[in-house]
């Protein structure tokens, strides 16, 4: 069976790289840009403000940001970091682009106003290793946005989204973790949450306590 590690991430997400806005442009039309832009909004981070994007795939969420932000735009694949850096060349946006696994960041303490981790938590083989970095780079009392699929803290999982999860868990992404034992891991107090996106998906700011 194939087991949805680093390794198997890189290899996934750099062969997606080059077709991957044209891959999720529906669900984009569908709900994940109104839950990007719902994000951000909550996030609300002014000019001038250090912004971390962790798992930053293509760029998607940098057209949301205002003007005079500074960006740091993280990714493991390297094919994905370049289409970011281009994304932000057309956008004139000032926005450093690296390659870099979101579970061991290679970036000091309390470095960032904000950070954005869309589509990522679920995907992370770890995601308390990638909870705890989030918190780590943040500053104290700094806000995390965070759109995914969660299930409900402490609810069991439906039969049919532990039935698919036995698929989708093995290929790119779990559909059952909880968003709680996440946010402790990383010492960051969940500030709001909504349904978003088929209301299969969460929006969430969080605070990192410091």
């Amino acid at each position: 069976m194939l087991v949805n590690t680093r390794a198997w991430n890189e290899i996934c997400y750099s062969l997606a790289a080059p077709v991957y806005d044209e891959l999720i442009a529906p669900l984009e039309a569908l709900g994940f840009r109104a839950a990007r832009r719902r994000a951000l909004q909550l996030l609300d981070p002014q000019p001038g403000s250090r912004v971390l994007i962790v798992g930053a795939g293509t760029g998607l969420d940098l057209e949301y940001l205002p003007p005079g932000v500074e960006v740091v735009a993280t990714d493991l694949n390297p094919p994905m970091v370049e289409r970011i850096a281009r994304r932000a060349e057309r956008l004139d946006a000032k926005v450093d682009a690296r390659v870099m696994d979101a579970e061991s960041l290679a970036l000091p303490d309390g470095e960032f106003d904000h950070a954005i981790a869309h589509l990522v938590l679920a995907v992370m083989p770890d995601p308390l290793a990638g909870a705890r970095e989030l918190g780590r780079v943040l500053k104290p009392g700094g806000t995390l946005s965070i759109f995914d699929k969660f299930v409900r803290d402490g609810e069991r999982p439906s039969l049919l989204r532990r039935a698919a999860n036995v698929l989708t868990d093995a290929l790119f992404s779990d559909f059952t973790r909880e968003l709680g034992p996440i946010l402790e891991a990383g010492g960051l107090t969940l500030r709001h949450r909504e349904k978003a996106a088929f209301d299969f998906f969460t929006v969430a700011i969080a605070a990192s306590r410091g």
